[in-house]
């Protein structure tokens, strides 16, 4: 089975479907500096020779340590990469998250994202999460107001529903989406298939989600038919699943990119389609 190689994200940014999460290149917990800053490094441009064009961080990744290392590593930027970036979050140690997608806090977030990555503006803007102490309406003005002032060229929501997506649109088009999505896991199908249907980019994080033996075998069979780990195996069902889904499969080691980079190689077969479908039944 062919499978559409590049999408254009809000019809302007044609990106590679395969990119790159810069969420690991941080320290334990994705707090402070990574452990081999040098290997970071030797990663993103390894990313960006392999043919990533599309890279996704946060201001919350370290907090501020992925775009620093992103500017410094790449920067000036090959004309042809789109980095992503997003805000919503406030760090206060390893593996803390706390939502503010308060109008101060990303003014503040967005100001300091532009800093870090040396940009004029934001190709991507990615709404972390909307905040539930906040009113929506606010955090959509803010938003829709950077993009108007050309901070933001584009803007896009992270962990929403279908009603989200419709709330926001009132204030701005969004054109692209990233919810936690895998084959085994597949409880936002409904989301990804109105953003296949409305054109909007499909960004799935944790891209195998479980570990449940009986699944697991199944791609282990097919994956051995393929010469390829189980993980390449759901990196690549995902890329023939929806010609919309742009991954982000994220390491900090240049072996495991140039794993990962290996799965867009992989022709999955309709046969092979057919029987990793039930793998992931949609979880209520």
């Amino acid at each position: 089975m062919k499978y559409e190689k590049t999408f254009s994200i809000g019809d302007k940014l044609t990106v590679n479907r395969l990119g790159y999460g810069a969420m690991r290149i941080t320290g334990k917990g994705i707090w402070g500096p990574p452990e081999n800053k040098a290997e970071a490094i030797k990663v993103l441009k390894r990313a960006v020779e392999l043919g990533v064009t599309f890279i996704d961080t946060a201001d919350s990744y370290g907090p501020y340590v992925s775009e620093e290392l992103i500017a410094e590593a790449l920067h000036p930027y090959p004309k042809n990469l789109v980095i992503a970036t997003k805000g919503g979050f406030i760090r206060t140690g390893p593996n803390q998250w706390h939502i503010n997608s308060a109008p101060a806090h990303l003014k503040e977030a967005l100001e300091g994202s532009l800093k870090r990555l040396k940009l004029d503006a934001i190709d991507l803007y990615q709404l972390h999460r909307i905040d539930p102490k906040v009113p929506a309406e606010e955090t959509f003005t803010f938003l829709q107001k950077a993009q108007k002032e050309g901070k933001i060229k584009h803007i896009g929501l992270s962990e929403v529903s279908v009603d989200d997506i419709k709330k926001a649109e009132k204030f701005f088009k969004v054109v692209s989406v990233q919810n936690m999505y895998s084959i085994d896991n597949r409880k936002w199908e409904g989301v990804l298939e109105y953003c296949r249907s409305h054109n909007m980019g499909f960004i799935p994080w944790y891209p195998l989600g479980g570990g449940d033996p009986s699944k697991l075998e199944k791609l282990n069979k097919i994956a051995k038919q393929h010469n390829a780990t189980v993980h390449q195996l759901a990196l690549s069902w995902l890329l023939h699943h929806s010609n919309n889904m742009l991954l982000i499969p994220g390491t900090s080691k240049v072996s495991h990119l140039e794993e990962n980079m290996k799965a867009a190689t992989i022709e999955l077969t309709e046969s092979d389609m057919r029987e990793l479908e039930d793998v992931g039944a949609v979880k209520a």
